[in-house]
């Protein structure tokens, strides 16, 4: 197609791609200012999913301290935090036995006293009808696939709902060239390893300076469990098996609502052995003999997968740019010991939602808004992920038992003395992609195969997450060399990607004498983790937005 395409455009004081919690947090705290000041402000929302939560997908505990911020009065408005914690259970797991180590002394901000077990997806579909009921201006199924820029090279705005490309790059009969939504600030709230965020921080620079960002990849799925092995307001978190002392990541096990049971698996993904398959692992977690009677006789509902991000506070690039600002999870402001970012997020979208009011108010836009990141400085969200800053690190260096530990001190310390470490501010190393060890190191890993009552396989478990994706139009996956899989990670590398995908969208096949090997991508299963984008040895894969609202739609997740 035509690199020049005629757009109708739309004007907006601010444009926030993305409706997730910092993006909402962000809009509702806009049209809150506006009230107070007697004045107007017009504010739209991009969501690239066929509703608003259908894309959101976290554990989830919930520390309501940032929602209480936005809305003093969130328990009578109604906001769905249902399950209070009763009880925090941490266990370190062997091969066949657990070490209950509740009783050690973690410290306060570890524990879940006063945070809520609750849907990520459906505190959002929440506040995004409280944001419309504002005059907040949403729009679902619109992914936004473009940035557009002012003359002087500032963000002017973004493009989103361009639909009707086929296969073939050519605009079908249904072809929509999308619109332009310009505003006088863009607020970019995608998530972790967004399209848009990725490539604004490379063309402004904005990691210069600043520590490597380190992610995990999160599996979940939902159960609903008999009375006999459900336990209102319990969370679980275990460490050790299946995963060996140098591979990081661990089990949540959260039960909440209507017999609810949120159980997931993180596997960081700074891990070396390339043959590694995070969602086997979950699924050979969920046999353990501790874990396993929790789920008998239930019925497994959802399954979903998604990237964390766990660079933290060294990691955090430069949050804004001129005409806008990274918000939450697309800046990286997970809590990575507490397993917790969606109250930093929350609280991110109020302060830059602060900071554009200002600025508009004074005449001012498209350019720094400086006073964003001065905000966020002086803030609890920094405060808070400075004081863990070296958790992640030491982890890494140290390997699962020495690394928490040493890491649980040194946040303890750090919160006792306003941020100060023995070891300063220690650095992350080689990204997650670099970490990715030779094939020739490692033995292939034979998994169990499936029952089907506790393990299940890939693509079941994706029919669960109901993701849909139109096969008439371009693999949103791209290849930056399509050469590579075959040519370089296949024998190098044993071609990971087969393997760290949780949807089974990359396969290896090869002709009926085994030989001629292909490299084929089923785009149609994607559910959106990003963790190719992430993890691919050669960096080769890059992610970008399909058309529409498709991708998963996951049900009180």
């Amino acid at each position: 197609m035509s690199e020049v395409v005629e757009r109708e455009a739309m004007e907006y004081d601010v444009v926030i791609v993305g409706a997730g919690p910092s993006g909402l947090s962000a809009a509702i705290r806009l049209k809150q200012l506006a009230e107070a000041a007697g004045t107007e402000i017009s504010v739209a929302v991009l969501e690239k999913g066929s509703e608003v939560g259908a894309h959101i997908l976290s554990g989830a505990v919930i520390d309501p301290k940032g929602i209480s911020e936005l809305l003093p009065n969130w328990k009578e408005l109604g906001v769905p935090l249902e399950t209070a914690v009763t009880r925090d259970k941490f266990l370190m797991l062997g091969p066949q036995g657990e070490l209950d180590i509740s009783w050690a002394p973690f410290p306060k901000w570890m524990l879940n006293h006063g945070n809520y077990i609750a849907s990520l997806g459906n505190v959002c579909r929440w506040l995004g009808q409280h944001a419309e009921a504002l005059g907040v201006e949403i729009y679902p199924g619109m992914a936004a696939s473009e940035v557009v820029y002012n003359e002087d090279g500032s963000v002017k705005g973004v493009v989103a709902g361009v639909f009707g490309i086929g296969k073939d790059g050519e605009p079908t009969g249904d072809y929509q060239p999308g619109i332009e939504l310009h505003a006088k600030y863009t607020f970019i709230g995608e998530g972790v390893r967004g399209s848009l965020s990725k490539q604004l921080q490379a063309k402004f620079n904005l990691q210069d300076g600043k520590d490597a960002q380190k992610f995990g990849i999160g599996i979940k799925e939902l159960w609903q469990v008999p009375d006999a092995n459900f336990e209102s307001g319990l969370t679980q978190h275990t460490f050790g098996w299946p995963l060996d002392n140098q591979t990081g990541g661990g089990s949540f096990m959260y039960h909440f609502g209507d017999n609810y049971v949120a159980i997931g698996f993180v596997v960081h993904l700074n891990y070396k052995n390339p043959f590694i398959s995070p969602f086997d692992e979950f699924q050979r977690f969920k046999q353990h003999p501790s874990i396993r009677p929790y789920l008998e006789g239930g019925k497994r509902i959802a399954y979903g997968a998604r990237a964390i991000t766990e660079g933290g506070y060294q990691s955090l690039p430069q949050l804004y740019f001129p005409g806008g600002v990274l918000l939450g999870c697309s800046a990286g402001m997970v809590n990575v010991p507490r397993i917790k970012g969606s109250h930093n997020a929350v609280k991110s979208g109020m302060l830059a939602a602060e900071a554009a009011f200002e600025a508009i108010q004074g005449g001012r836009s498209g350019d720094e808004l400086t006073s964003y990141e001065e905000a966020y400085n002086g803030s609890w969200i920094a405060k808070e992920l400075k004081a863990v800053r070296n958790f992640k690190p030491l982890w890494s260096k140290f390997g699962t038992v020495p690394g928490l530990v040493l890491g649980g001190i040194d946040a303890i310390m750090a919160n006792w003395f306003g941020g100060w470490s023995p070891w300063g501010t220690l650095k992350h190393g080689k990204t997650d992609a670099a970490s990715t060890g030779l094939a020739k190191d490692y033995k292939p890993i034979v998994y169990p195969k499936p029952d089907g009552v506790i393990s299940f396989d890939k693509l079941s478990s994706v029919f669960l997450s109901s993701t849909n994706h139109d096969e008439n139009q371009p693999a949103h996956l791209k290849l930056k060399d399509p050469s590579v899989p075959i040519e370089v990670n296949l024998p190098k590398y044993g071609e990971p990607a087969r393997l760290f995908c949780p949807a089974g969208v990359y396969e290896v096949l090869y002709d009926e004498q085994g030989q001629n090997p292909k490299f084929q991508i089923n785009f149609q299963n994607c559910v959106h983790c990003k963790t190719c984008d992430i993890k691919d040895p050669s960096q080769n894969i890059n992610w970008t937005t399909p058309q529409g609202g498709d991708g998963p739609n996951y049900p009180n997740m």
